[in-house]
């Protein structure tokens, strides 16, 4: 038993702003979601990111803009009637109903009871692995089971639309880092078009088609998460996706420089004199005292090493005094083969991974 799939439908955004005093919110966002597809907003507290899943949701209502499901204008449509599942942070679920009839709310809300609520709901349970578990009062399930039903009432009655408000917030690594995966496998099943919200970095990138880092109420960046962890289109989305060092690069005729040493690098360089190197972590190798060939490579002064189980991080610092550091698999042989603080290394990585970024200062 599965619930029915509708036909998915593009979301169109155009020139949404939203002002609160001084603060701008949203600042003109323009945003084009494609039917079915799984994207995720992403930013720091603050970021405009859950007042744009407001305005999708219809609770808050943009001073300026406009707002398509498909064809249909809904700017000004209220929650109820935008065909969309809603899941939120806190769940939001309602202690004195048993599992089942908190699932089965949207479906009596629609004017749908009988055999057909019943199958939605079995089948609702049956899509988020708890069947069975229509009796069940909320206090009797853990957090991820609590998820679960929240999410099973979102879909019961077969939104083309679903969004999410930072649903994996409240639960613990491991339970969190599962759910991501079967959030996704979920959305592959069902094909609604989703938007989710979160500001951890890591997990937009495990679950989305595509993400939207916001920042000051604007989108700066939307593009594949690959391509966000590798190209970024500045440093603050740079520093927002994963672990990087940012050292600062000075061009000398057609060479870019850094800490006095040639750089090679892919992609277009950046206009002006100065610009920003990104490296990251995982990226860069500890070299030997030869060696090296097809490599950029800096030397550099170890000044500490963190072990932090199933990998480490050496941290050193260039001749100039700016830092950059290496994060590598900690097997055993490795970890002894380090080199101490204060020990002067080579540091080597690749011209494919050497991105320069417009320098901002």
């Amino acid at each position: 038993m599965t619930l029915r799939q509708r036909a998915a439908v593009p979301i169109t955004l155009r020139g949404l702003r939203k002002r609160y005093g001084e603060v701008r919110a949203l600042d003109d966002v323009d945003l084009d979601v494609r039917s079915g597809e799984f994207l995720t907003l992403l930013g720091p507290s603050g970021s405009g990111k859950t007042t744009l899943l407001m305005v999708l949701a219809g609770f808050i209502r943009p001073d300026q803009g406009r707002l398509l499901f498909g064809d249909d204008e809904v700017t000004r449509l209220p929650p109820h009637q935008r065909d969309i599942g809603m899941v939120f942070q806190n769940y939001a679920l309602f202690p004195h109903m048993d599992v089942a009839a908190n699932i089965a709310y949207p479906l009596k809300l629609r004017g749908i009871g009988g055999a057909e609520q019943q199958r939605r709901v079995e089948a609702a349970l049956q899509t988020v692995q708890l069947a069975g578990y229509g009796a069940r009062r909320i206090d009797q399930l853990s957090g991820g089971q609590r998820q679960r039903v929240a999410l099973a009432r979102a879909i019961v009655f077969e939104p083309r639309i679903v969004l999410m408000d930072e649903p994996l917030s409240a639960l613990d690594k491991q339970l969190r880092e599962r759910m991501q995966i079967e959030l996704r496998q979920l959305h592959e099943q069902l094909g609604t078009t989703t938007i989710y919200v979160t500001h951890d970095q890591r997990e937009a990138l495990t679950m989305s088609d595509r993400v939207a880092v916001v920042n000051g109420g604007r989108i700066v960046q939307l593009d594949t998460p690959r391509a966000l962890y590798e190209q970024p289109a500045n440093r603050f989305v740079a520093e927002f996706i994963g672990e990087s060092s940012l050292l600062p690069v000075q061009r000398d005729g057609d060479v870019w420089r850094c800490a006095g040493q040639a750089i090679a690098h892919s992609g277009a360089a950046p206009s002006g004199a100065r610009a920003c190197l990104l490296l990251r972590p995982e990226r860069v190798r500890l070299l030997g005292a030869e060696g090296g060939e097809g490599l950029n490579v800096l030397p550099a002064q170890v000044s500490g090493i963190v072990y932090q189980g199933d990998s480490f991080l050496l941290q050193a610092r260039l001749a100039d005094g700016h830092a950059i550091s290496l994060r590598g698999i900690a097997g055993a042989a490795v970890l002894d083969s380090l080199p101490a603080p204060a020990a002067a290394v080579r540091l080597g990585f690749a011209q494919a991974d050497t991105v320069l970024l417009p320098d901002e200062t």
